[in-house]
């Protein structure tokens, strides 16, 4: 959990979303690289899944080309590892649902995953009430859980998740899929405020939160990143890893929205 700490100190956090696997292996690997060299924070690493359920067509897509590259759950450790090994030391988070970590084996998977150096985990498709095993085996490998809440989450909701946040909260910030919009929801502002509010009420230390779903341009970023504690984007990332210059264009794309952030924060 240092990892996660660490990289909220300075915020606002960019959080980039990339598959593993996706366009192939090494071109994923590489993909990563250039992120944390362009300035993320962290990084979530997808785990492909046949039915991804809070993805948007472009990250569905991805996933699929994934799955028929040969990736698995275990091959996603193996490239977590192989991330580590080539000197990648911010926070890596998987995200992924919950059918492929159940058949792995919830202590299995956790093991495996803190042994291959992830810091924690996002299951879009496990509710908190669902959770409790998980979290505990995080806990026991000192990884963490990182919950969700989405703009319809009720007062009690969101006081149970910031309650056991242990790295971040992330916050959905729209109902539906994943997916680039035209402009950030309205009521984000308020939304992040309750969170924020809450956690700093129930959590012992308060926990980080970062937004993310819809958030696909410099200006977007920015906006977020003048709310919340850390920016995760996903769809439009992807979109440049899918392209002919897959390793140039995410990191250039990574590298403007982060001084973006950066400009954001000093105003």
């Amino acid at each position: 959990m240092s990892r996660i700490h660490t990289a909220f100190t300075h915020r606002p956090a960019l959080m980039p979303y990339l598959t593993l696997g996706y366009p192939d292996f090494e071109t994923s690997l590489a993909c990563v690289q250039a992120a944390v060299e362009a300035g993320a924070g962290l990084i979530e690493l997808g785990v492909p899944f046949s039915d991804p359920l809070a993805d948007g067509p472009v990250i569905q897509h991805s996933t699929q080309v994934a799955l028929e590259n040969g990736v698995t759950v275990k091959k996603c450790l193996a490239m977590t590892a192989e991330l580590r090994r080539r000197g990648v030391t911010i926070p890596l988070i998987l995200m992924g649902y919950y059918n492929p970590i159940f058949s792995y084996g919830l202590k299995h998977f956790v093991g495996d995953a803190a042994a291959a150096g992830a810091d924690g985990f996002i299951v879009p498709d496990l509710p908190l009430e669902e959770a409790g095993e998980l979290e505990g085996e995080c806990r026991a490998c000192g990884l963490s859980f990182i919950p969700m809440l989405a703009p319809t989450s009720t007062p009690e909701r969101i006081a149970e998740a910031t309650k056991r946040a242990t790295g971040f909260i992330y916050l959905v910030s729209l109902t539906g899929v994943t997916g680039e919009r035209q402009a950030l929801p309205d009521g984000l502002r308020e939304f992040v405020g309750r969170v924020k509010e809450s956690a700093v009420t129930h959590g012992s230390p308060p926990a980080p939160v970062a937004v993310g779903f819809g958030i696909s341009t410099p200006q977007q970023a920015a906006e977020a990143g003048t709310l919340a504690d850390g920016v995760i984007i996903g769809s439009a990332v992807i979109r440049a890893a899918g392209s002919d210059y897959p390793i140039r264009n995410v990191k250039n794309f990574i590298k403007e929205m982060h001084e973006a952030l950066t400009q954001a924060s000093l105003e």
